[in-house]
């Protein structure tokens, strides 16, 4: 979900009768009522956390996704325990139909999911790979519930305007367009009510079906990968935290003059309330649409490079999420603005150290230093069938990165070649017994695959091999770990374990 982004649409502001934007009132003119709301500012005062946790809300939810979830278990359960095809497609369209309009983690983990090969069924990827982060947002009552709750009686006076309207609106919370008495645009983001109950009741129907699904198919254990879903899902509830992860953005992107990072303001924000500068820039398909001058094409491509891969080379620290909503371009210079920094992973320094090892067992076609790079992401039991096997994906996923020459980061049938491969991937682990991918691969994948699918929308012609030797020349472990420690200490963030 963008947290500020330009947007060509009317902003609805706090207005007068007149229709003019409203000046902050005087204190006389003030009408409380109209901002605030009257339980939402007690319990504040109170210090109790109604959202903390509710079980009412958990069974709610329960009943709420309770139908939709129970077709994905039908139809594994019918295949696997009945010995009848159901109608795969037909199934896994109505489960993204009623997935679409769910706000919640649910259809984030789904989308998360449906870009990690053979983790669920191909009709099922298929169809949840479709789904929009843009529910329809909730209305005034609700802002007006979340502001008070949140920033406290009288929190319209903070603003001299305040859009009635979210311009966007997402999984977990919408965003409102803002200017504070400073003068300042801002994009405050606003937490929809009840998300903790709402992630812990859907991670619990989600672990049902893997587990469904793990007895269908054992060729990928999805464990781990629950694991990992469970711990970033819990985190994105937690806006106090993406404050910082932004804070961690702009330390480790202060030099890259392709990439902004909106400011946080902390003194507008909270556990639910987001607020930072806006950033004014045009959507990833309108620029398509006006731009179709290659050099200006692949200028993008190279900025997004860099803003996905310069921390992780350089701090071991991954953006999850490149979503179309996620980011923005300014045509001027090709630049990109970088948004929702809820889905930020940090990774052990040798874990980096293993992705670039593998790269160069790949290029030596050294099996042994392959071996050790699987083995220090998590791998265990690596036979040489096994090792071949990933390896063989590997090849796929490495393979724009190994060629010095100018190509599209995909080549004209490779979209078909990759599905034969990981078909026959599939075949080869199940086969062998199956393997248990690593939590640390959900979002490197998800990133992956994701930017992929952006450079290929903006059919970028780049040399990938040495923009990847840029970052990765000088890699020292010790190095990396030392300016990933003072980057999260700057900002309150933990070191990874």
């Amino acid at each position: 979900m963008a947290d500020s982004r330009g947007d060509t649409r009317p902003t609805h502001t706090d207005t007068e009768t007149s229709g003019r934007a409203s000046e902050t009132p005087a204190e006389g003119l003030y009408d409380a009522s109209h901002y605030d709301d009257a339980e939402s500012a007690a319990r504040r005062e109170s210090g109790r956390d109604y959202e903390e946790g509710r079980f009412g809300r958990r069974v709610q939810r329960y009943a709420q996704v309770g139908t939709s979830m129970a077709g994905v278990v039908t139809q594994m359960a019918g295949k696997r325990f009945l010995g009848r095809e159901l109608d795969s497609l037909k199934h896994s369209g109505e489960l993204r139909q009623a997935l679409g309009g769910i706000k919640g983690p649910l259809m984030k983990a789904a989308q998360i999911l449906a870009t990690i090969p053979e983790a669920l069924p191909k009709e099922y990827a298929q169809e949840l790979q479709q789904l929009q982060s843009n529910a329809p947002a909730m209305g005034w009552p609700f802002v007006k519930r979340r502001m008070t709750s949140e920033l406290g009686p009288g929190w319209r006076k903070q603003f001299q305007e305040f859009s009635h309207e979210a311009v966007a609106a997402a999984s977990l919370g919408q965003v409102h367009r803002a200017v504070d008495q400073q003068g300042r645009q801002l994009a405050c983001k606003l937490q929809y009510p009840d998300m903790q109950s709402t992630v812990e009741a859907d991670l619990t129907q989600l672990r049902w079906v893997l587990s469904i699904y793990r007895r269908y198919d054992n060729a990928i254990d999805t464990s781990e990968i629950y694991q990992e879903l469970s711990a970033r899902l819990r985190e994105e509830t937690d806006y106090d935290r993406e404050r910082r992860n932004m804070a961690l953005y702009r330390d480790m992107l202060n030099e890259e003059s392709g990439v902004q990072v909106p400011e946080p303001v902390p003194e507008l924000s909270s556990k639910r309330l987001l607020s930072m500068t806006w950033v004014e820039g045009a959507r990833l398909m309108d620029f398509i649409r006006d731009h179709a001058d290659q050099a200006q094409r692949d200028r993008v491509a190279y900025n997004m490079f860099r803003a996905w891969y310069v921390p992780f080379y350089y701090y071991g620290v991954i953006h999850g999420d490149p979503h179309l909503g996620n980011y923005t371009v300014r045509p001027e210079d090709q630049s990109i603005n970088l948004m929702d920094f809820g889905c930020i992973r940090v990774f052990s320094p040798t874990f980096v150290k293993g992705v670039i090892d593998l790269y160069h067992a790949l290029q030596r076609n050294d099996d042994a230093l392959a071996r050790e790079a699987y083995t220090c992401w998590g791998f265990s039991d690596l036979n040489d069938d096994v090792l071949e096997t990933l390896n063989m994906w590997a090849r796929y996923l490495y393979g724009p990165l190994l060629e010095d020459r100018v190509q599209p980061i995909q080549k004209g049938d490779s979209i078909k070649e990759g599905a034969e491969l990981v078909n026959k991937v599939h075949r080869e682990l199940k086969r062998l017994g199956g393997v248990r991918p690593p939590r640390e691969f959900v979002l490197m994948d998800r990133a992956a695959i994701g930017l992929g699918s952006v450079f290929m929308h903006l059919k970028a012609e780049v040399n990938w091999h040495r923009l990847f030797q840029e970052l990765i020349q000088d890699f020292d472990v010790d190095r990396l770990a030392e300016r990933q420690a003072m980057a999260l200490d700057r900002v309150g963030l933990e070191r990874p374990v």
